[in-house]
C-alpha cells in the first residue's frame, strides 16, 4: 500500500486557502512555461539574426503542423491528469498507480505513432500549407528533425502532468530551467558558431527535450507514494484507460481542431509571402507568452477542480472558478500594458528587416487589446474538463473558435487580402465561444445548475 509521504511539498488544494493554493500552483506552472517559450523565442531570435527572414518563416510556420498531431496527443493525456487529481484528492492510491502506469504506456505508443507519422509527412503536409518556395525546404529539414524527438516530447509531458495532477508543480519547474539553458547554449553552438542553420535550432531543441523527460522520468521513478513509476509495470489497465479516452479525447480533438484552423490561417497567411510570414512568426512568439500564462491558469484550475470535486469539496470548486477569473483578467491587462507601448522594440528582436517589423507592430496593437476575452473560455472548458464534461467544450470550441476561422480565411479574407485582416478572425471568435461557454454553463452543465448534482458531491 502507498502512503503520502512529505519527501517533497505537495500542493494538495482540497484545504486551506483557496487563492494561495492556486498562485503556489499556478506560479511554478507559469515560469515553467515561460522557460518552455524562453527557448522556442531563442530559437527564432537566433535563426532570425544569423539566418535570416527565411529561416525565421520557415521555424514560425511549422508550429501549427508540429502540433497537429501532438497536441492531440497531449489533449488526450490531460485526461490522465484529471482522473490522478481526481483519485488523488479522493485518497485511492492503487488506483493512481494504475493512472500512472497507463498514461506513461500510452505515452510511449503514441510517442512512436506519431515519430513515424509526421517524419513521413512532412514535407507533403507544407506543400499543402502552401509553403513557398523559398521557405518549404528548410520548414521540412525543421519538422522531420523535431518529430524524431516526439517520444521524450511526449513523456515530459505526460511526467509534468502527473506530478501537476497530484500538487507538484515545483520540480517540473526545475526541469525545464535546466533545459532551457541547455537549448540556448546548443543553439549558440549549433546555429553561431557551426553554421548549422534551421536543424541546428531544431536538434537544439530535440536535445533539450530528451534531458527534460530524463528528468522527469527519474523523479517519478525515485518517488516513494502513489505516482511512482516502476519501468517493470508498464503496462495499460483497461479502466483508466477508458476514463483517459472518455475524459482526454475531447481535448485532444479541440487541440486537434485549434491546428486544423490555424495551418488553415498560415496557410492564408502564407499567400501573402515571406514579409507577411515573418511577421506572424516574430507576433506569434509574443503572443505566446500571454497563452503561456493563461495555459497556466487553465492547468492549475482543472486541477483544482478535479481535486475538490473528487473529494466532494463544491465550495471550493466555485470559489476557485471565481479566483481563477480574476487571475486571467489581470494577466490580460497586464500583457496589453507590457506590449502596446513596447510592440516595436520587441518585435526588432527577431529580424532587422522594416517591413517585417512594422507588419509585426500591427498585429500587436490590433490583437492584444481583445486577449481578456479568451478569459472565460480558459477557465470553463478547463472546469468542464475536470468534473469529466469534456464532450461539450469539444463542440464549443470546435464550432466558436475553429469552424469560424477557418469561414472566416477561406470566404471573408480574400475581399481585404492583408495579414492584419487575416489575424482579426482570433479575437472575434474568442468574444463568440467565451459566450457560447457561458451560456452552456449556466444552462446546461451540472457545476452551473448546482442543484442537479447528485447528492454527496
Amino acid at each position: 500500500m502507498y502512503q503520502i509521504s512529505k519527501e517533497h511539498p505537495i500542493n494538495g488544494m482540497t484545504d486551506g486557502p483557496i487563492l494561495r493554493h492556486l498562485l503556489m500552483f499556478f506560479f511554478p506552472i507559469m515560469l515553467g512555461t515561460f522557460f518552455q517559450q524562453l527557448y522556442n523565442t531563442a530559437d527564432a531570435i537566433i535563426v532570425g539574426r544569423f539566418v535570416g527572414k527565411e529561416a525565421l518563416a520557415a521555424v514560425g510556420s511549422t508550429g501549427n503542423m508540429i502540433n497537429l498531431l501532438i497536441g492531440f496527443f497531449v489533449g488526450i493525456s490531460s485526461g490522465a491528469t484529471v482522473i490522478i487529481s481526481q483519485h488523488y484528492g479522493a485518497k485511492e492510491p492503487s488506483e493512481v498507480s494504475k493512472a500512472v502506469h497507463t498514461a506513461i504506456t500510452f505515452s510511449l505508443a503514441g510517442g512512436l505513432l506519431l515519430t513515424v507519422i509526421g517524419y513521413l509527412t512532412a514535407y507533403d503536409f507544407l506543400r499543402l500549407m502552401q509553403s513557398p518556395d523559398d521557405v518549404i525546404d528548410l520548414a521540412a529539414s525543421y519538422v522531420k528533425i523535431f518529430y524524431l524527438g516526439t517520444i521524450p516530447n511526449l513523456l515530459y509531458n505526460m511526467g509534468s502532468g502527473i506530478l501537476r495532477a497530484i500538487g507538484d508543480s515545483r520540480r517540473p519547474l526545475i526541469y525545464l530551467i535546466v533545459c532551457c539553458f541547455i537549448n540556448i547554449v546548443l543553439d549558440l553552438l549549433f546555429v553561431a558558431a557551426l553554421g548549422l542553420g534551421v536543424t541546428g535550432a531544431c536538434l537544439a531543441t530535440v536535445l533539450s527535450l530528451t534531458v527534460s523527460a530524463i528528468l522527469v522520468l527519474a523523479a517519478l521513478i525515485r518517488s516513494k507514494e502513489s505516482y511512482r513509476y516502476i519501468p517493470r509495470n508498464t503496462r495499460i489497465h483497461a479502466v483508466p484507460l477508458k476514463r483517459i479516452i472518455h475524459i482526454g479525447v475531447p481535448a485532444g480533438f479541440q487541440s486537434a481542431m485549434y491546428s486544423i484552423a490555424n495551418i488553415i490561417i498560415q496557410t492564408g497567411i502564407n499567400r501573402l509571402g515571406t514579409n507577411a510570414m515573418a511577421a506572424y512568426s516574430a507576433f506569434g512568439k509574443l503572443d505566446s507568452f500571454y497563452w503561456m500564462m493563461i495555459n497556466a491558469l487553465g492547468v492549475s484550475i482543472t486541477t483544482f477542480v478535479a481535486q475538490n470535486f473528487g473529494a466532494r469539496k463544491l465550495n471550493r470548486v466555485y470559489k476557485g472558478m471565481h479566483c481563477a477569473y480574476a487571475l486571467g483578467s489581470a494577466i490580460s491587462v497586464f500583457i496589453l500594458v507590457l506590449m502596446l507601448p513596447f510592440g516595436r522594440t520587441f518585435i526588432s528582436m527577431f529580424t532587422k528587416d522594416e517591413e517585417v517589423i512594422e507588419l509585426g507592430v500591427s498585429l500587436v496593437r490590433w490583437i492584444m487589446p481583445f486577449l481578456i476575452f479568451y478569459v472565460p473560455v480558459d477557465v470553463l472548458s478547463g472546469s468542464l474538463r475536470a468534473i469529466g464534461d469534456s464532450w461539450p467544450g469539444m463542440v464549443i470550441t470546435g464550432i466558436g473558435i475553429c469552424v469560424f476561422r477557418v469561414l472566416w480565411i477561406l470566404f471573408i479574407l480574400p475581399s481585404h487580402n492583408t495579414l492584419v485582416f487575416a489575424s482579426l478572425c482570433f479575437p472575434i471568435s474568442w468574444a463568440i465561444t467565451s459566450l457560447a461557454f457561458a451560456i452552456y454553463y449556466y444552462f446546461f452543465s451540472i457545476l452551473g445548475r448546482k442543484h442537479s448534482i447528485p447528492a454527496g458531491s
